[in-house]
Formats: structure tokens, sequence, C-alpha cells
């Protein structure tokens, strides 16, 4: 992610320099995309970019324009990401995974940074962009490459929620702090995740979203009782009207175990309130999300996110 605000116009570039400017400040923003204009020498453009912790959000007002991601920009990433863009002027074009797809105002795409895509727009735009990680998507939606090069309706529900949400955040956070950014773009990616997820049961056939409903369910059901220690498939099981035989066969689909999610829940969980401050000890958060013990909690943590908690959060600090 970028870790400062960016406020870049193409307003007072000379017109020979204005093509160049905008690819560098949308490789900053994003990351590296070869870009082709209209008329170079006539561009004009606007971005605005800030950090949110998981998410970075940006809105761009720009001339027409054509932006592809190549096979030589994605063997130099060094991270999977997604763009989540959003056109409020007019449509967007784009093609990605075989597909071809138009988004009008009122809809939202999802790009992956990791496979070659063309992202274009034939008049002059205006537009939101949320980038995220794939490790932070897939930490509130199963399998997010599903989703991408699709058109998603945001004119209602959980998805038109998440469209407001980006757009008055980007208007307001501009005298926030960082710890109170992160906490809004933590939000932002639960209503992504949950908006992603009631897409994915309204496609799905009659018998696969029976069960993808109960598994939505039960993932909110694990969420909303991460504190209680008496959290299990019993206690899942019983919460959510179904049998615990049933529960366990529901995370074959996923090829995972109930209580795999249980701890990685909790751990996502931890993790995000030892960012928020320094106000509780790690004995309170290990005690507060339901582990055995601070030794415990340390060694689950260093194993899922690659440092122990204590360095976790002094890198939040810093």
């Amino acid at each position: 992610m970028v870790n400062r605000p960016i406020r870049f116009s193409t307003d007072h570039l000379p017109p020979q320099d204005r093509a160049a400017g905008w690819t560098s400040v949308i490789a900053e923003a994003y990351f590296p995309l070869q870009l082709h204009f209209r008329a170079p020498l006539e561009f004009n453009g606007r971005l605005m970019h800030k950090d949110m912790g998981h998410v970075s959000l940006s809105r761009l007002t720009s001339s027409p324009a054509n932006y592809e991601r190549r096979q030589r920009h994605i063997r130099e990433a060094r991270e999977e990401e997604y763009l989540i863009t959003i056109p409020k002027s007019t449509a967007v074009e784009f093609r990605q995974l075989g597909r071809d797809v138009r988004c009008e105002p009122g809809g939202f795409i999802i790009e992956r940074g990791d496979e070659p895509y063309r992202f274009i727009y034939e008049r002059p735009n205006d537009l939101f962009v949320a980038k995220v990680s794939k490790a932070a998507l897939s930490e509130r939606v199963r399998q997010p490459d599903r989703f991408c090069a699709q058109v998603f309706d945001a004119t209602s529900g959980t998805a038109n929620l998440f469209v407001n949400m980006v757009q008055q955040s980007h208007s307001q956070l501009s005298g926030v702090n960082s710890s109170v950014s992160e906490i809004v773009g933590r939000q932002m990616l639960e209503l992504l995740g949950l908006a992603l997820e009631n897409e994915n049961c309204i496609e799905a056939s009659s018998a696969s979203s029976v069960r993808a409903a109960h598994l939505q369910r039960v993932d909110q059901f694990i969420r909303s009782n991460l504190k209680n220690p008496d959290l299990s498939p019993d206690l899942i099981a019983e919460g959510c009207g179904i049998s615990k035989r049933y529960l366990h066969d529901l995370f074959k689909d996923v090829n995972g175990t109930v209580s795999q999610q249980i701890r990685d829940q909790r751990l996502v969980a931890a993790r995000d309130r030892l960012g928020n401050s320094g106000d509780i000890t790690l004995a309170e958060v290990a005690y507060r999300f339901g582990f055995a013990d601070q030794a415990q909690f340390s060694r689950l943590f260093k194993s899922r996110f690659g440092m122990p908690p204590s360095e976790y959060r002094a890198s939040r600090v810093c």
C-alpha cells in the first residue's frame, strides 16, 4: 500500500509531460500499467489517494485513457492485489480472463492485479478506486478471484452501502488520523465481502445457494461470537439451526474445518485490535479473543502473519 497521501494534477505540467506524469502517478497509487492516450498533449487528470490500512482509496478524474496490465508488470509484482473500480460519470470497458464487460455508473468491477487486463473509458470520467491485497480480501470472502471481471449492481442492497461508504469516506477522511482511517478501511472491507457473498448466493444454483447461504450465516455467527470462550462447533450448529454433521460437511466445500475458521477469524480480529492502539496488553488480547494463553496466541499469530504480535504492534506504532 502507498503510505503517504497523493494529490496530483496535470494542470501545471507542460502538455508534453502530462501523459508521462499521469502514467507515473497511476503506478504509484495502484501498480505499473501501460497507458495509451487519445490525445496526449491535451490530456488532463487529477488524482487524490489515501491509505486506510488494509485498503487504499482514491478518486480520479481524467480525459479518456486506455490502461493495460501486461505480463512484464506482473513478473515484477511483489504482492497480489485487486482494484475495485466505481465509475461515476461514464461507462468503463474491461477485459480480463477472456471476459469482456461494460460497467455503467451504478455498478462496480473488480480487477485482478496478477492477471493481464485492459481497462478503457472513451469519454472523460470520474472514478472511485479501492485497492486491497488478495490476502486481506481473502480473509473476508472465499476465493475472491471468482468475482473478477464481473459487473456488480450497486443500486441497492449491500453493494449500494459499500459504494456509498467509499464515496463518503473519500470526501471526509482528509482531516482524520491514521487510526480512524484504518478502522473505516476495515469496515469498508467487511461491507465489500458481504456484498460479494450476497451476490454469490443470488447467482448460485438453488442447491448450492442453500449451502452458500448456510456457510455465510455460519461465518457471520463466528464473527459475532469471537469473544465467546464457549464458541465451538456445537454452539455454532445450534445457533445456526443446523446439525453438527452438516456444519462439518459445509466446510469440506472450502477445504477447511470449523476449528480452522474459528482460529483464523480470531487471529484476524486480534490483529485488527492490536493495530488500533497500545491501551491493551497482549495477554488481554489473547484472553479477549479466546486463546488459552499469551504463548499460544503468539505462536499462532506468528504462524499466520509471519511475525509475533509484539512486533506487529510495534510496526503499527512507527
